[in-house]
């Protein structure tokens, strides 16, 4: 069995003695920058007025600064991923002592109308989102939440398998996250998609070729000038008839510069995603479909993408005031990178949706294996097509304290209706979630809180939790007669498990009972499984009516004028309820 602390400290440390190593060699860069920098000026100064050596030393000079520059601009890359990385190991460290503020709480992804989503807390401030989530882009979030909510029962093992795979990667997933956390990608996904899918070419056809023209026309003039030639004024001429024609184009070129620099940084990103994807040999075999759908036999999307990247970056150089009128000037930047762009769109715009989707599910599946990583005893259901549905020995909710946490037994056959009992405070409500979130994390293929599991695959829907809503007039009772009508339409087109927690709580005690009765008696004739908690110990009486229903309970002691919880799951029905001894326990009566 692993141990992840022990891990997190041993990366910590690693990662720690590379940044001392790569700051040195970073103060070593920049010094030699400076120096070629001094030399320069001083074969330029020293040169004059010999246009020759000017220009030679001008040439030599520029070029081996620009190779330092690209040299210390990729050792600068490597120190900002080894401090993300060790940032990522810190934070996985303080998750382990209760700390996820930091983590995105996927509150956006809050819905009240979804099945089960918002009566389980998957969303939200302290949720399991958050708790789960290590996703480092726009569309791995979004496919994460989807995955959670999506409420499937197909293909379990092999979403076991992948997540399994996954969670024996860590410098893999943590490498993954890395080079994504480097760029601050705000552009959604959907939006390149629809800008790639209608973008529009202008570039003219005669203008796709000048550039090429153009360059060797300016090659020329250079080696003129430089031989004497021609003078300077002739070459200068040259110069602007370049600009010139650039400049007939330059009202559409900066629309399109402004629509290319907001996606720059979003392939820039996801090229070496996808380099990471497609040289990773994965065992699971959902892994190896998600790999092949990035890698053709002609050609590999991260080259493709790296391409586009390239492209991009080249384009953004116009920035450079001094390069951008040269370039232009010389060989039609501006036209050229244009045309490079658009003939990338063209050929290749129909493909980026699958790959970004690729993306998207590695991310949001790298968090599942995180997960499964940081849990080493968790244990993978066993998928069984037998008549118990559910069959869990130590059952707990993962996020509750490990040291505090009560793990309990559950076994429910199919058409089978637990009736939970109990008092104010005694676990109930706890329990259920518990079972939920099992249910949620089993279907999607994550190991479990428990010591053992059988689990007949089934989906969850839920009314635990329900609110009235000033934007529609409608009141907190109608608001869950709504919900509790969705449960029995989605009865009549599949298999649920119903969870419910003390329901028609807006109207009178002796209606809730009767609709109460009369509900759980509709679910039972519909053969549905489930669990109902109540403090309503009349309902326990269908148990003796109908044998599908069961009755279970939470207890409640007081001892020594105190009230005790032990918190385990039990058949019968309670019999020691609290409310009266918490109001005269407080002083309220």
């Amino acid at each position: 069995m692993n141990n992840p602390h022990k891990f997190y400290r041993e990366q910590i440390a690693l990662h720690t003695i590379s940044l001392k190593k790569i700051k040195k060699q970073l103060a070593v860069s920049s010094t030699i920058r400076l120096f070629v920098f001094l030399i320069l000026v001083a074969a330029v100064y020293f040169g004059y007025p010999n246009t020759q050596i000017i220009i030679a030393s001008i040439v030599i000079g520029i070029t081996a600064f620009i190779f330092l520059v690209n040299r210390h601009t990729n050792l600068t890359y490597t120190k900002n991923k080894i401090k993300q990385l060790i940032d990522i190991n810190q934070l996985e460290l303080d998750v382990f002592e209760g700390d996820i503020s930091l983590l995105d709480d996927g509150a956006s992804f809050i819905d009240s109308t979804h099945p089960y989503s918002h009566d389980i807390d998957l969303f939200g401030k302290q949720s399991f989102f958050q708790y789960a989530n290590r996703t480092t882009t726009l569309a791995g979030k979004s496919k994460l939440a989807k995955i959670l909510t999506a409420n499937s029962i197909d293909y379990i093992e092999k979403k076991q398998e992948a997540i399994e795979n996954l969670s024996k990667l860590p410098e893999w997933r943590q490498e993954f996250s890395a080079i994504a956390s480097l760029v601050n990608v705000t552009v959604t996904v959907s939006s390149i998609q629809k800008w790639l899918q209608h973008y529009t070419s202008f570039v003219p056809k005669l203008m796709r070729v000048l550039p090429a023209i153009v360059s060797g026309i300016s090659i020329i003039m250079l080696i003129l000038l430089f031989t004497e030639v021609i003078t300077f004024n002739i070459f200068l001429l040259w110069f602007f008839i370049g600009l010139g024609i650039t400049g007939t184009q330059i009202k559409k070129i900066n629309k399109l510069y402004s629509d290319a620099n907001k996606v720059k940084d979003t392939f820039e990103q996801y090229y070496k995603l996808v380099d990471k994807i497609e040289n990773t040999n994965f065992q699971a075999s959902l892994l190896q479909e998600k790999k092949q759908l990035v890698i053709s036999e002609t050609e590999k999307a991260s080259h493709t993408l790296k391409q586009f990247a390239s492209i991009l970056n080249a384009f953004d150089q116009r920035n450079n005031m001094m390069f951008g009128v040269l370039a232009n000037g010389l060989i039609l930047w501006d036209i050229l990178q244009s045309y490079r762009i658009e003939k990338w769109i063209a050929k290749n715009h129909d493909k980026v949706s699958q790959w970004f989707e690729v993306i998207a599910f590695f991310d949001g599946y790298n968090s599942l294996g995180n997960f499964a990583f940081n849990h080493p005893e968790y244990i993978y259901p066993k998928i069984t097509s037998d008549n118990i549905i559910l069959d869990a020995k130590d059952l707990g909710h993962p996020m509750l304290n490990t040291q505090k946490r009560i793990d309990n037994d559950i076994t429910i056959h199919k058409e089978e209706f637990f009736i939970i009992t109990g008092a104010n405070m005694a676990g109930k409500s706890t329990f259920l979630r518990t079972v939920a979130l099992q249910l949620v994390m089993s279907n999607i293929g994550l190991p479990i809180c428990a010591a053992s599991c059988e689990y007949r695959p089934i989906k969850l829907i839920s009314s635990m939790r329900t609110s009235d809503s000033l934007s529609d007039d409608a009141s907190y009772f109608f608001s869950e007669l709504t919900q509790l009508k969705k449960i029995v339409d989605a009865l009549e087109t599949d298999e649920y498990f119903i969870i419910l927690d003390e329901i028609l709580k807006g109207t009178n005690s002796k209606d809730k009972a009767a609709g109460s009765r009369k509900f759980v008696e509709k679910l039972v004739k519909a053969k549905a499984t489930g669990i109902i908690a109540t403090h309503d110990l009349s309902l326990c009486e269908i148990a003796s009516e109908l044998p599908q229903v069961k009755n279970r309970f939470f207890d409640a002691q007081i001892v020594n004028d105190e009230l005790y919880f032990d918190y385990k799951f039990k058949d019968g029905i309670c019999q020691n309820m609290n409310a009266s001894f918490l109001l005269n326990k407080m002083g309220i009566v």
